[in-house]
């Protein structure tokens, strides 16, 4: 709902905001094509067809863009959920209101999961606030366990989900066994847990760089005063 975010985002969608000169989303547009993938779903609730106004079909950027109406806030699985039916095989989900540098970070997330034949890889960083984000238990390079926005106290590590991730379609049939949460949310950490029941490879990989969840106005100005600072030439 980019609450946190207001009143910008009581005109405009969080994910239209822009990091220097383009809308946060168009620069997730562009590291799915730097990392090869040119058809690419977007999920939108009903009252944001302003992103479809902004990205059109994809063309002037080079992929294929298909939109896909999520009804109801219900959640981050509920909304991959609805993406299924134009899904075919493996498939990458990146959070739209995002910024992350270099943008080569899903490429690589991409190559990782492949090389280990995982079936969910998940990007992470060391976080300074648990509470915004998924934080991991790890074995190795494998996820034993995932806690949806813990209490400092309650955290099992600083290892964060971070909004980038890369699934088999085996994703699908864990999110319909996915019981609801908080608000009556489905939630992806959730899912995650049940393909890591179920015994799939479930791993992580630490990306390098810069990630700047656009949550909050702080973090808009914090994106922007980077990206000018060491992107402007762009």
């Amino acid at each position: 709902m980019g609450t946190r975010l207001g009143p910008f985002t009581h005109a405009i969608p969080k994910e239209l905001l822009p990091v220097g000169e383009k809308a946060v989303i168009e620069h997730v547009v562009e590291a799915m094509k730097l990392a090869g993938i040119e058809e690419i779903v977007v999920v939108v609730s009903p009252h944001k067809h302003g992103i479809s106004d902004y990205l059109g079909s994809g063309r002037r950027f080079g992929v294929n863009l298909t939109y896909v109406v999520q009804d109801e806030p219900l959640g981050l699985a509920n909304a991959v959920l609805s993406g299924e039916h134009v899904i075919d095989g493996s498939f990458a989900v990146v959070l739209g209101d995002n910024f992350f540098h270099p943008k080569s970070f899903l490429g690589d997330l991409i190559s990782y999961h492949i090389a280990k034949r995982a079936d969910a890889t998940l990007g992470v960083a060391d976080v300074e606030d648990v509470t915004r984000h998924g934080i991991i238990t790890v074995q190795g390079d494998r996820i034993k366990d995932i806690i949806e926005k813990p209490m400092p106290e309650k955290a099992p590590s600083s290892l964060g989900s971070i909004g980038i991730y890369v699934f088999e379609p085996d994703l699908f049939d864990a999110i319909r066994r996915t019981k609801p949460g908080y608000n009556g949310e489905y939630q992806l950490t959730d899912s995650i847990k049940v393909l890591i029941e179920l015994g799939k490879n479930v791993i992580y990989k630490k990306i390098d760089g810069v990630h700047i969840d656009v949550g909050t106005p702080k973090d808009l100005v914090w994106a922007n005063n980077w990206h000018f600072r060491y992107c402007g030439c762009e």
